[in-house]
């Protein structure tokens, strides 16, 4: 789960907002790439492949936003995992995802780029 800034409206379209937004990590499930506490900065959009660190939101829980790695395109969005194997609170659980954005760098407390 994350903190952050999304701005959905209610017919499903987006409202105009930054491309580039920040994100802070809540939780276990990114351990031990990511862990609580940490900041994220989030490329909204953009091509999205296998492998990347997203942020997206559950059809099943459409309020809740997660930080997960992206595993394969399934149903028109994506299906996600944690990088925790004992936390099973990502596609397992909920299913298909979409991706709002890419993370591109953890900046606090150790930067570096994410991949």
């Amino acid at each position: 789960m994350i903190r952050g800034r999304h701005y959905p409206l209610p017919n499903g379209r987006n409202a105009m907002r930054p491309r580039l937004f920040a994100a802070l990590v809540r939780g276990p499930s990114m351990t031990p790439v990511l862990h609580d506490g940490d900041a994220l900065l989030v490329w909204r959009g953009g091509r999205i492949n296998a492998g990347d660190v997203v942020v997206a939101t559950f059809r099943a829980r459409p309020g809740l936003l997660v930080v997960k790695r992206a595993v394969r395109e399934q149903d028109g969005g994506w299906w996600v995992r944690g990088d925790n194997e004992f936390v099973t609170d990502d596609s397992r659980a909920y299913g298909v995802a979409d991706v709002i954005g890419r993370v591109l760098w953890r900046y606090w407390p150790r930067p570096r780029r994410l991949r």
